[in-house]
């Protein structure tokens, strides 16, 4: 990653742009170069963890990363990097290290102390960037998505999605206006998707769904316009959907993310081969609970005791939902095994569902790779972050420390030792 990213991030006056960019050089050049010197600025090294670097590969044992500021600098083995001179040591034998979570389907709350507590809530389960997908009818939002906050993860948003009318449904969820635009006509989607523009989303969402025959499906002619005046304006385009059917058809017009997997029967190959041809569509698939009681006394110490009864109760599971998770987890497993880009996203209200998403995606047939993988590069491929994601120099030294191998266990994500989000270790006790 090019300087560019970082400059990006912040907005520097001409000295401090002069002094930050001299000392990453200088300790840069002290990594290539193997001759330890002093170095100035504020220089973490962390050695001995297992270091999985969210690219799938090899996972580095005995591994070296070294942190300055909010940027990762060098990672390696211990003795292929030099360190420098005067840096804070921290030992991590026995740990595994992987990139910060980036969650690209979630809908948080629209008041600024309880969203700030959210995002705290996420970064304390290892989320680093987060996607507030669709129902953000606040102007306040935009604001908290310029600021970076001590301890909480990064947010975007895609501000009010579109869909059809849905009385009953969306139009009080934060509020007024609707949480989502509700139209009616071509002129009208494309109407919201310049005023989202204008606000500065980082993606639109459309809804292409009747609720069980509820309400107006969003037509062809509707959402093709739509994709299309986003695609003017720079922005992707998520679809919620139901049937594989209207998968088909959003592929033709040009969609370029799925929020959830096809649900009402097996993918065909007409589908995975629209998917092949379109090799840079992204398929978030946001599974149900498998439908069976799930463990999760893992989490006991990470969500407070008197939540946990509540919690087990609901992942008590019923047979309708063991139907429904088995339909999409066998999408999943048919359409990872084609290469389509799987990313990451929980859609739900609980900051701690991270952890069950992850664990329906391993039960689904991918393995525990493969998930840390949609879960961290892929994601911020999809949401076009070039900062986050992996543990590679120049990204943001986004990481969680755990105590034990997620390769080896999926829920050995939970078993979270610390997390470090810009560089810092936030204080997960609060």
């Amino acid at each position: 990653m090019c300087f560019k990213t970082i400059i990006s991030s912040r907005i520097l006056c001409h000295s401090s742009l002069s002094a930050m960019v001299f000392t990453f050089i200088l300790v840069c050049s002290t990594v290539r170069t193997g001759e330890a010197q002093e170095v100035a600025g504020d220089v973490t090294v962390f050695e001995g963890a297992l270091v999985i670097d969210g690219n799938g590969g090899t996972p580095i044992e005995d591994a070296i990363f070294i942190v300055q500021g909010d940027r990762i600098i060098a990672v390696g083995r211990i003795g292929d990097v030099v360190l420098p001179v005067g840096a804070t040591r921290i030992d991590l034998k026995g740990k595994t290290v992987m990139p910060a979570i980036v969650d690209t389907h979630k809908h948080l709350a629209g008041e600024r102390d309880k969203l700030i507590s959210q995002l705290r809530e996420l970064a304390s389960y290892g989320v680093g960037t987060v996607l507030s997908l669709g129902l953000d009818n606040s102007d306040v939002l935009y604001q908290i998505r310029k600021e970076i906050i001590p301890g909480a993860a990064q947010y975007l948003t895609a501000g009010r999605g579109i869909t059809m009318p849905e009385p009953g449904r969306s139009e009080s969820a934060y509020g007024t206006p609707p949480a989502a635009y509700w139209i009616t006509s071509v002129e009208q989607g494309r109407e919201a998707v310049r005023e989202q523009a204008t606000k500065g989303v980082d993606f639109i969402k459309i809804w292409v769904d009747d609720r069980n025959g509820k309400y107006e499906k969003m037509s062809p002619s509707m959402y093709t316009a739509i994709i299309d005046e986003a695609h003017k304006q720079n922005l992707l385009v998520a679809a919620h959907i139901h049937h594989m059917e209207d998968a088909k058809a959003l592929l033709r017009a040009g969609i370029d993310v799925f929020a959830h997997d096809v649900r009402d029967q097996d993918v065909d190959d007409e589908l995975i081969n629209l998917f092949q041809e379109r090799p840079e569509v992204f398929m978030a698939p946001n599974l149900p609970d498998e439908g069976v009681t799930i463990n999760i006394n893992l989490l006991r110490g990470v969500i407070p005791d008197e939540v946990m009864e509540t919690i087990h109760a609901e992942y008590a599971g019923t047979e309708a939902d063991r139907e429904l998770y088995q339909i999409q987890a066998r999408n999943l497993a048919a359409l990872n095994e084609a290469g389509v880009k799987i990313a990451f996203g929980t859609d739900g209200r609980e900051m701690y569902e991270v952890f069950i998403e992850m664990e329906n995606m391993v039960a689904a047939g991918m393995t525990p790779a493969e998930v840390i993988v949609a879960s961290t590069r892929t994601s911020a491929e999809m949401l076009r972050l070039d900062d986050v994601g992996t543990l590679e120099p120049g990204k943001r030294a986004d990481f969680i420390v755990l105590n034990a191998n997620p390769l080896d266990n999926i829920i050995n994500t939970r078993r979270i030792e610390s997390v470090y989000l810009r560089g810092q270790e936030i204080n997960r006790e609060k």
